[in-house]
């Protein structure tokens, strides 16, 4: 017998791909051109499973676009039809029958969701159950109940196949099921039916790991042969072509990175999950990472956005407006400054997360207390001119504007029943169950002061319906909450923040600016962060166009380049 691998000059049809409801089947040995092959497997839809077999050269295809396709992680089996037991295919007390209604193709599906598989498409199944290239048999109890159900295509009614091929698809048996031996009974009643129209073989795939179904194939005579598989790296593929990460540890920072990684067949090997730190490799490029501060941004880039005094001279020299701002130095100095401007923010020079920042500080006694807090965290102290404005982050990757977000301080809404600190004890408890821990409201100096300035204290009963803050500053980790304002941001803003990425030479960066309003040009920066949380800003593209920064032959423009050239 001729192998089923014979190239498209011993078949009578050509380029055939074969929809099955779920996907397709795509026929390699009718392809003449291995590209044409590769643009059918591009056409796949989306929640649907292609498959392509019996290519020449599953290897060659792969090779003409890894990112996209891989080499599925399963054994073909053949099953040789010109000898067989006639009685197979029997089991008493279940009948098996092919496939008749479209209200039976329905129970298909329910078959397919308690085992966990693709559903297909009802109307398919129907119109191909009415063609001699699908048979679809179905076991059924007494009662009348469908048990389980297999899926034959006849290659000889699809392609023209002049080795008499066949193969077998789908078997699936619901796990209620009390009667054992069905899908054994499915299995040979398919190849019975096949054999009886003087079909030579019957193959199927299998994946390599699934013991239980290999034991019984091999029992009922079926061998292994040197057929392989390609698919599509799509969400129903994805455990096929990706290693699996840790079930927890990760933060949602870390997290978004590793997940867009793995879609794309970039290896990830976590090292420190606390940390979120990945070493993530692809093609022989490697690149380590802690969530989105990757080794592409330098020492001394980072050094610029750590150091806010730094940040702020590097922003006046690139001509981009930031506060007035000096570092305190002493009693004397420090308050003649709070006279000239008014009123002031007191930050570390270094720092992250909000720590140690007081804002709206208006009188000498409370500024000597904010610096003193401040210097907890840095022995450098800046004296900023506190600015109105909503509180603008700017996420800039590879100098371009992927997203931007207003982000407001923590704030509660009244009960009329419900205390200050009551109210703040829910809120945070929202804040952290949607953010995995990451966001909670502290309550201490910081919280105490911004409440009394609104005229309440931890025990005060807020009135139903008002909206009081509980912290002066839009720090997501103490509270904040993030909307995003993309669509709305001013071309202004935009270039602003490019050209702050450009002066500070660094590939990945969140911009803080304060702004009267987003789609106005206004602004005065203030902060940039060299690890901004790229999961706050879902669903723009953040971690997509980082990962593309890391590894630009997977991205999307990437592909779109090749797809051209090939």
């Amino acid at each position: 017998m001729a192998d089923a691998t014979a190239t498209s000059a011993d078949t009578r049809h050509s380029d055939v791909a074969l929809e099955c409801g779920w996907g397709r089947l795509v026929f390699g040995q009718t392809f003449e051109d291995e590209t044409a092959a590769l643009d059918v497997l591009r056409a796949e839809r989306s929640g649907r499973r292609d498959i392509a077999l019996y290519l020449d050269y599953p290897q060659v295809l792969v090779g003409y676009a890894p990112d996209e396709l891989f080499i599925d992680p399963s054994i073909t089996y053949r099953l040789d039809l010109e000898s067989g037991d006639d009685a197979a295919g029997t089991l008493r007390g279940v009948r098996i029958r092919p496939l008749k209604t479209r209200q039976e193709a329905e129970e298909l599906n329910r078959i397919y969701a308690v085992n966990g598989m693709v559903d297909a498409d009802v109307d398919v199944i129907a119109a191909n159950a009415q063609t001699p290239t699908f048979i679809y048999l179905l076991a059924e109890s007494e009662e009348g109940e469908v048990l389980g159900t297999v899926t034959g295509v006849d290659h000889v009614e699809a392609v023209g196949d002049p080795h008499g091929g066949t193969s077998l698809w789908c078997l699936a048996v619901d796990p209620q099921a009390r009667v054992p031996g069905v899908g054994r009974a499915l299995v040979q009643a398919l190849a019975r039916h096949f054999r009886d129209r003087g079909r030579a073989f019957m193959d199927l795939s299998v994946l390599h790991d699934n013991v239980g179904a290999i034991a019984l194939y091999e029992q009922l005579g079926f061998r292994r042969v040197p057929v392989l598989a390609v698919k599509r790296k799509n969400p129903i593929n994805e455990p096929l072509f990706t290693t699996d990460l840790p079930a927890d540890g990760l933060n949602p920072y870390a997290r978004i990175i590793a997940d867009e990684a793995t879609r794309r067949g970039i290896h990830v090997n976590v090292i420190d999950a606390r940390w979120g730190e990945l070493d993530l490799s692809y093609a022989g490029r490697r690149i380590v990472v802690r969530e989105s501060l990757s080794e592409l941004t330098t020492a001394i880039a980072m050094s610029r956005c750590d150091d806010k005094q730094v940040t702020r001279r590097i922003m006046n020299a690139a001509g981009l407006r930031t506060p007035r701002g000096v570092e305190a130095v002493g009693d004397k100095e420090d308050r003649a400054f709070l006279k000239e401007v008014g009123e002031v923010v007191v930050k570390p020079a270094r720092g992250e997360q909000g720590a140690g920042i007081t804002v709206g500080v208006v009188d000498p006694g409370h500024l000597r207390e904010a610096v003193d807090i401040a210097r907890v965290h840095c022995p450098t102290v800046l004296l900023e001119e506190f600015v109105e404005g909503d509180d603008l982050r700017v996420i800039v990757i590879d100098h371009e504007v992927v997203a931007a977000a207003i982000r407001r301080p923590a704030a509660v809404i009244g009960t009329g029943r419900h205390t200050v600190a009551e109210l703040i004890d829910k809120q945070s408890r929202r804040r952290a169950a949607a953010t995995a821990g990451e966001s909670r409201i502290p309550v201490d100096d910081h919280t105490r002061d911004t409440i009394a300035a609104a005229g309440y204290d931890l025990d005060s009963v807020l009135p139903e319906g008002e909206t009081m803050r509980v912290r002066r500053t839009a720090n997501l980790h103490t509270g904040g909450t993030i909307h995003d304002v993309t669509a709305d941001l001013h071309p202004a803003l935009a270039e602003v923040s490019v050209t702050a990425s450009r002066a500070l030479s660094i590939p990945v960066v969140g911009l803080d600016l304060l702004v009267p309003a987003v789609d106005g040009s206004d602004y005065v920066v203030v902060e940039a962060n060299e690890r901004p949380g790229l999961a706050n800003h879902e669903p723009q593209p953040t971690a997509e166009r980082f990962v593309d920064l890391l590894f630009p032959r997977t991205s999307r423009r990437a592909r779109d380049s090749r797809n051209l050239r090939v």
